[in-house]
């Protein structure tokens, strides 16, 4: 069980150790356009690459939308009563409590713990948490309008056509399959390296805080995604998959909100840096219970 555990979380030390160390030793890293890129087009690459051959059928698919939308929702309804015990405002609270690290480290981990098969479900909820992230979380932000977010996110587009081939039993065209499954193979490693990027870029200042606010958190998360999965129907092994990526440490995206918005900033990059700092600790134990 021990070398199984090391063989996934290996990988994802590797790339977000390399980030950090890249950025240590004082070489550039293009950090707003690899984002860009991996936003833009390796991210719709990997979700048609993964969910257009995937054995998913439509039904689960929409299930584990729906599971995953209805644990981002709860979470941010409890974020009321974690302000209240931590003493902080609920407008700071509630992007860290909703939007976990499902991208840049929640991927790597279901790729390395399942598997492919168990890959399509970490892709379904990582596109769940960034449509919510990128319309409620610019609302709850007033970063322009939602629906104009919605209409230029590329990964809408692939989410469509993924759900067009789900439904309709088709596969994409040899030429379009071999080039999304090229531009979707840089996606994970680079989103492992621009992780490490940026928790070297974050400034903490407040360690305990951070610690503090993910002990309450990631019980919640673990709870209320393995609630709402039974609830809603999901088979094991997308229960088990909702249950790691709604744990995932916090967001580096969160951050730069909170900068954006002037929203005590620097908590916020306590959040992300002791959360995942811990998340290397928690997560090969959440595994250990449900690999």
């Amino acid at each position: 069980m021990l070398a199984e555990l090391f063989a996934v979380m290996a990988p994802v030390l590797a790339g977000a150790g390399l980030g950090y160390l890249w950025v240590r030793l004082g070489h550039p890293y293009p950090v707003d356009f690899i984002t860009r890129l991996v936003f833009n087009i390796g991210t719709p690459s990997l979700v048609l690459a993964s969910l257009a051959g995937a054995d998913i059928d439509a039904t689960t698919f929409g299930q584990t939308m729906l599971a995953a939308a209805l644990v981002i929702l709860t979470m941010g309804a409890a974020t009321f009563l974690v302000a209240k015990l931590l003493r902080r405002s609920w407008r700071v609270l509630i992007a860290p409590m909703m939007y976990p690290n499902t991208g840049n480290m929640g991927l790597p981990v279901v790729l390395y713990a399942f598997g492919s098969a168990g890959f399509a479900y970490g892709i379904t909820v990582m596109v769940t948490v960034s449509l919510f992230q990128f319309t409620l979380g610019a609302v709850l932000n007033s970063q322009g309008d939602p629906l104009k977010t919605l209409v230029k996110t590329p990964t809408v587009y692939a989410i469509l056509i993924s759900m067009a081939l789900l439904l309709t039993g088709t596969s994409l065209p040899p030429w379009l399959a071999n080039t999304v499954d090229l531009m979707s193979g840089f996606t994970v490693p680079l989103m492992l390296i621009t992780l490490g990027v940026s928790l070297a870029s974050i400034k903490v200042k407040n360690l305990r805080s951070g610690l503090g606010f993910s002990l309450v958190r990631i019980p919640l998360a673990a709870v209320a995604a393995w609630l709402i999965a039974g609830w809603v129907g999901l088979p094991p092994l997308a229960q088990s998959i909702l249950v790691v990526q709604m744990c995932m440490p916090v967001a580096v995206f969160n951050y730069l909100f909170a900068q954006r918005a002037q929203r005590e900033p620097v908590y916020v990059a306590s959040l992300v840096f002791c959360s995942t700092l811990l998340a290397l600790v928690y997560i090969p134990v959440l595994l250990a219970i449900l690999m």
